[in-house]
Order: C-alpha cells, then structure tokens, then sequence
C-alpha cells in the first residue's frame, strides 16, 4: 500500500499549538513589530519543534527574496559531464551556498541568446536573487542586462566587466596570461620551438587572453611555429584538433591544451600514430585533474584550488546580496605542476 507523505507544517499549525493568532505567528517569524518578546519566542520555539521552514515562493512573492541563486552554463551539454573544472567550481559554491542556507539553480543552455532569455524569464518569476556568472565574452551583452535588471552578479574569470556605473556586479579572475606564459616558458626552456595550443571555444574572453599570450609570447622568443587552434572543449574536437596537427608539414614537438579532456584525448592521438610521450610529444593540461594524476604517463599540467575559487565567487555574491559594494579579486595565478609528460624534444 502506498504511503501518503507527510504533509509540511504550515503558519496555521505553529499558531494552534503556540495558541496565537496567525497574523501573530507572521509577525514573530518575520521580525515586525506588533508581538511582544515572549510570544515572538514562544512562536520560534514552536516553528523549531514542528521543522518549519519559510517557503521559497512565498517569500519571492512577499519580496523577501528567493534564497536562491542562479548559474547558466551556455556550452554543449555533451562536454559537461567528463570536465572536472565545472564540477569542482560548483562544489566550491555550493559550500558557499549552503552556509547561509542559499540554493543553486542551474540550467545548461544551447549560445548566449539562450542565457539572457533565462535570466530575464528568472527575473520575471523571481526565481533568483543573484546570479554567477561564467565564460565572460570580449563583447558581453549581460552585465547590461543584469543591471538593467536588478540582479546582482559575480562574474568569474573576468578583470573587469563593462557595465553601467554602479552596477551591483563583482568579478573574480585568474591571470590565464601568466599562466600561459609559465607553460611557454617551460616548454622553451626544454627546447622546443614548435608549439601548438588547442584551445577552447574562440568567443570566450579567456579564451582570447591565451591565444594572445602565446602570440606575444613567440614574438618575444623567435618561435614562428607556435600557433592556436579552437574547439568546443570536448575530447572528440579535442582529438581531431590534434590528428591535424601531427599530420601538418610541420607538426609541433609540443601540445598545450585548454582542458584536461582535450589533453588525455590528444595521448590517445599520439598513441595511434605511434608517438611517444614525452619522446616524440610533449603533452600540457591547462587544468589539473584526476585525469592528469592517472593517465600514463602522468600530464604536467597547471593547478589551483578550483573548488576555493567558486567558493570564493559565492561569497562575493551573497555580500552584494547583504548590501556591500562591488569588488574585483584576482585569485592566485594557477601553477605549472611538471610531470612525465614534458621533456627534452628528440635531437
């Protein structure tokens, strides 16, 4: 036979046990005026022994808030599930988030467009009270949008956005320039001159940032064979990318990419043409991982505590939410973890 579920303990209920008023119960719980001492403390203690807790739509609509926030991912949903960043960066947050007893609301969109229709249908339905925001663009249209909505925001992986003065908007980032510069300093160091960077999607700020950090980076070194290449993220773009450059007139002696799905599929690549690592190829993930750790061999790669940074992000969010002003924060720049996968290139 099938259980009926227990039905949640509403106002009603703390004001028959509490013996007041239910208009009582409202003001008690919601820290107005017009109950003494004793019955605001009575009716929490009552609230407390039944496990009430204030229901989410109800205080949305009160304009009480939401106790939720908002994150929209517009990547394709097939690279979501074997990439570690995401998964830690949003651990990160939620440990944030749960602290202060805040949900997470996420959803996975298909470009840009998509995005802000969600944020503005989330406006509408007060779904929200701040969103995080990811993957900023060069040119991006959402800071605008947000403030022209009232929502605050973080934007992660952003030196700075541009919106309207005064926007309730915070930015954390790390120095993907630095970084990239590490990783050419290294493989330079080692001896190569022919180095390719698979990069991710070409639309993203970030993106863009590496792309020029390897540009600058040859210029200064004398390496006209160092060049990028874009893709989605994904291990299959991440390992045709690479079929085509093993297979150019001149194929690299070294390979940076983006993630740690690309750099794995890349060994498989290297593995198939018969290709030793780090003999023939040496290999780089942009960011460390399990994958990194137990893939043979090991990939150099570049760490950080990712989870310390979407924690980070969500703090700064719910200060704005707590009425504080914007901030911008550089987190330490990611560091170059050398593993079996870099060597001397063959003479």
């Amino acid at each position: 036979m099938r259980r009926t579920p227990p039905r949640r303990p509403t106002i009603k209920d703390i004001a028959r046990r509490a013996g007041v008023s239910v208009s009582a119960v409202s003001f008690a719980l919601n820290g107005r005026p017009g109950v003494s001492e004793a019955t605001r403390e009575r009716v929490r203690r009552v609230a407390e022994q039944l496990g009430w807790q204030p229901s989410t739509a109800a205080r949305a609509l009160s304009g009480e808030g939401a106790a939720t926030v908002g994150l929209v991912l517009a990547r394709p949903a097939r690279t979501l599930g074997v990439e570690s960043f995401f998964l830690q960066l949003v651990s990160g947050v939620q440990e944030a988030l749960a602290a202060r007893r805040f949900g997470l609301l996420f959803q996975v969109v298909e470009d840009l467009d998509a995005e802000c229709a969600v944020y503005r249908r989330w406006w509408a339905e007060r779904r929200v009270d701040g969103l995080l925001v990811v993957d900023p663009r060069a040119e991006d249209p959402r800071p605008a949008l947000l403030d022209g909505l009232g929502l605050p925001a973080v934007v992660i992986g952003a030196p700075a956005v541009t919106a309207p003065p005064g926007a309730a908007i915070s930015t954390v980032w790390a120095d993907d320039t630095g970084a990239m510069s590490s990783i050419v300093s290294h493989l330079h160091a080692l001896g190569h001159r022919r180095i390719t960077h698979i990069a991710g999607l070409p639309e993203l700020a970030h993106t863009r940032r590496r792309m020029a950090c390897l540009r600058a980076e040859a210029a200064r070194r004398g390496l006209p064979d160092a060049r990028s290449v874009t893709t989605d993220y994904s291990d299959a773009q991440g390992a045709e990318a690479t079929r085509r450059a093993l297979t150019g007139p001149r194929p690299p002696t070294a390979i940076v990419y983006d993630n740690d799905v690309m750099a794995v599929a890349g060994l498989a690549v290297a593995a198939e043409r018969g290709l030793a690592v780090p003999e023939d190829l040496s290999v780089v993930a942009w960011d460390d991982s399990a994958l990194c750790r137990n893939t043979h061999p090991a990939l150099t790669a570049l760490t950080r505590d990712t989870a310390a940074f979407g924690r980070r992000a969500a703090e700064h969010l719910l200060s704005l939410l707590d009425g504080a002003p914007p901030r911008r924060t550089q987190d330490p720049t990611p560091a170059l973890l050398h593993r079996a996968s870099t060597a001397h290139p063959r003479p």
